[in-house]
């Protein structure tokens, strides 16, 4: 009887009604999926071609005298900070800093991590039992405080911040390779390699490492804004990237030395921070829903 009555009510639906349900659906759902895309092109092309085609002053060595400037200020559209430097400048370059930094951690975590994971997992036995125990061993560490030791140890620049931020990196992508390598090494397809004589290396790289490929792609969009937060972070507390290079992290900890008289110098990197993490944790969720079949 209740599907009965369901059958009923849908058909008392008007069509019109239901087309229109049908399209504003469809609409949500290219949004849910254009909208993350676009925020990230947008923020790629204006943090590494902006600085080229934009009329922007240097983010460094600003005039004392030209400090504290309120958004709006001609030549300065949000304004300068505490040493005269403009806002719009250094948060374009800062974030071309974390951006560099989030996407060579992770394309070190694809190809070292990645390759780690897929020899394990297809290898077995006691080479896959040395390897993930050793890898176990960097997981066990919470990897704020391994990242902030490692980045203390190497003292503050661009590529001791990418080393830093890649101890975590590489293990996480690791396990996720090897997950995914087992899923798939006993596959016919697999076996037919081995049948017909390819050597291990070849079958990792022409058949193994291919498949596995979208699922670590996947991963590392959504390891891109945890990066991001890592190197923020580092910057923050003085061991990323160094003053005076631009760097969201310490763009907010610089502003909030001054934060009751100039609330907006912590307003604007954190509002980049925030748009930036969301978009690429929002694009990998569309990844992985569309992988899963959602």
């Amino acid at each position: 009887m209740a599907i009965a009555d369901a059958s009923i009510g849908a058909a008392l639906v008007p069509s019109d009604a239901v087309s229109r349900n049908e399209r504003w659906a469809r609409i949500r759902r290219r949004l849910v999926v254009w909208v993350p895309a676009g925020s990230v092109t947008f923020l790629l092309l204006l943090c590494f071609v902006g600085p080229f085609v934009l009329p922007l002053p240097s983010p460094i060595g600003g005039s004392v005298l030209d400090s504290g400037l309120p958004p709006g200020t001609a030549g300065h559209p949000l304004g300068t900070d505490v040493n005269g430097n403009d806002v719009l400048s250094r948060l374009i370059y800062g974030g071309r800093a974390s951006l560099t930094i989030a996407i060579a951690t992770n394309v070190i975590g694809l190809v070292v991590g990645g390759g780690i994971g897929a020899v394990s997992g297809f290898l077995g036995g006691k080479a896959d039992t040395v390897i993930m125990r050793a890898l176990d061993v960097l997981i066990a560490f919470p990897s704020l405080v391994l990242t902030i030791a490692i980045a203390q140890i190497l003292g503050p620049s661009v590529p001791n911040t990418i080393l830093a931020l890649s101890a975590f990196s590489v293990p996480a992508v690791a396990r996720i390779a090897r997950s995914a390598t087992l899923k798939i090494a006993n596959m016919p397809f697999i076996q037919a390699a081995e049948l017909s004589g390819s050597t291990t290396w070849r079958t990792l790289t022409r058949h193994v490492v291919p498949n596995i490929t979208p699922q670590m792609l996947n991963f590392a969009l959504l390891g891109m804004g945890i990066v991001i937060v890592t190197e923020g972070a580092l910057s923050f507390l003085g061991m990323g990237i160094p003053a005076p290079a631009p760097s969201w992290g310490n763009m907010i900890f610089e502003g909030q030395q001054s934060l009751s008289a100039t609330p907006l110098l912590v307003l604007w990197p954190s509002l980049a921070l925030l748009v930036t993490v969301l978009s690429f944790n929002m694009l990998g969720e569309n990844v992985r829903d569309e992988m899963s079949g959602r």
